[in-house]
């Protein structure tokens, strides 16, 4: 079964189809906004297109850093685009993430009201993210950017996150994390098994482009060729995409007392075995599914097959809990249907930790300000990262949990419990929050030509 469609990679912003990869140690996260005449904005945003990386290979090396940008609805006005090309635009992206901030769980102290000054507020327009091999290199370029926008006038940057990789590629909580990711025909071919889709007889397919790329085929195409996905307005809809920027903070002290107070009462006090039961995955990334009892000492992220698994032939959560995270995250076939109901809930995700790791064993909060940035890539805001994080992360019904919420990150009230199927269940209680909404926005990241057509003032 194929899409017919090549994907144009140097018309695709990079980053999003492919990862830039762990080799880029520093990453910085800056949100502009547009305080000039449109005429102005668009001239810088000229400057800037020669310097955005795109998704064609690198045949000279990875370059010494990038640059990616995106646009905020309202970032879009201030560039001169039409309300009725922004009208084009899907309801989410145009009410942005703070108006939906209910439906994502993002409520108490993860509410709007105590988001960080600059995101989620109106004031942001234009999102800069730059990366860098060597932190020289990251100063460098962060110099160059400030240089070239005071040279325009008019702009100003409302919040800036910095962040850099952590030991071992983990993120604060001490998980592996980023590796497992979809498969995109064209793209990503060979990491299908796990990342695809699942089909009979232990076959998995890549998904069709178009779930992550606007003017490609997606899923539906490929039942009905007539049936292309929504997209904006060209040139706008070509090669483009929806962004999901989110500042997560983690307890982390608070995190290591609950495991170590719980673990006491389960299985003599194992606590790396209780975090593999609420995350789904031991520490090193092995599958709680395929490995229940231990980790795999020589487990490889990187290995084509470290994703080949399925939930199917563990209904009742005996080996992987059926509410641990990363299987509330993407259920595969466990709920029926060969996977029908979770594929098109996909997201590519490339998030990065901010701020300096707790000291290994320290179990008070030292006040610092530590977590993860979160971002995603999808055609479809409201059917791929709503859908996971308002009803898959906050919501038990549909695995059949009732009121138990994702453990890890799903409950902002600290109201859930989490159950361990077992002879007999062990019932994690509730808890504080472990992880707290501090900002967020939902962006759209342009194709080159798109990128183009906004800073000659074409897009229609």
């Amino acid at each position: 079964m194929t899409t017919g469609a090549q994907i144009d990679l140097g018309d695709l912003q990079g980053d999003i189809l492919r990862a830039y990869g762990n080799a880029y140690d520093c990453t910085s996260y800056a949100f502009v906004r547009i305080e000039c005449a449109p005429e102005q904005a668009r001239a810088w945003f000229s400057g800037l297109i020669g310097h955005v990386t795109t998704a064609e290979p690198w045949t000279a090396g990875k370059p010494v850093t990038t640059l990616n940008i995106a646009v905020t609805a309202a970032g879009l006005l201030a560039l001169g685009v039409s309300e009725q090309i922004v009208g084009g635009f899907s309801t989410e992206f145009k009410q942005g993430m703070a108006e939906r901030a209910e439906r994502l769980g993002d409520v108490g102290v993860s509410a709007p009201a105590n988001w960080e000054e600059g995101i989620g507020s109106g004031d942001a327009h234009v999102l800069l993210t730059i990366n860098a091999q060597e932190v020289e290199d990251h100063r460098r370029a962060l110099g160059k950017m400030r240089k070239a926008m005071a040279a325009v006038g008019g702009l100003r940057i409302v919040f800036q996150q910095d962040t850099a990789l952590l030991k071992g590629a983990r993120e604060h909580f001490g998980c592996a994390d980023g590796f497992a990711q979809p498969a995109v025909l064209g793209a990503s071919d060979a990491k299908a098994p796990g990342g695809g889709v699942p089909e009979k007889e232990g076959r998995w397919r890549a998904l069709a482009p178009g779930e992550f790329v606007l003017g490609y085929p997606d899923e539906d195409t490929l039942e009905d060729p007539k049936r292309l996905p929504r997209a904006p307005a060209a040139p706008l809809g070509k090669s483009g995409t929806y962004m999901v920027w989110r500042k997560l903070y983690q307890d982390v002290a608070l995190w290591r007392r609950v495991l170590r107070d719980a673990a006491m009462l389960y299985h003599g006090g194992d606590e790396h075995k209780l975090q593999a039961k609420v995350v789904g995955r031991w520490a090193n990334g092995t599958p709680l599914v395929t490995h229940p009892d231990a980790p795999d000492p020589n487990f490889d992220t990187a290995a084509r097959n470290a994703n080949d698994f399925r939930y199917s032939g563990d209904l009742d959560g005996r080996r992987c809990p059926i509410g641990a995270h990363v299987r509330r995250c993407n259920p595969r076939d466990a709920l029926g249907f060969e996977g029908a109901l979770t594929f098109r809930h996909r997201m590519i995700r490339r998030g990065m930790p901010y701020g300096v790791p707790l000291a290994d064993g320290v179990m008070d909060d030292d006040g610092a300000d530590r977590g993860l940035v979160f971002v995603s890539f999808q055609a479809s805001i409201s059917r791929q990262f709503e859908a996971v994080q308002g009803g898959w992360l906050n919501d038990g019904n549909i695995f059949g949990l009732g009121h138990d919420k994702d453990f890890l990150l799903g409950d902002p009230d600290g109201t859930g419990k989490m159950t361990i199927e077992g002879d007999p269940p062990f019932f994690l209680s509730p808890q504080e929050v472990f992880v707290k909404t501090r900002g967020g926005e939902y962006l759209f990241v342009p194709g080159m030509s798109a990128l183009a057509a906004i800073a000659d003032g074409t897009t229609g």
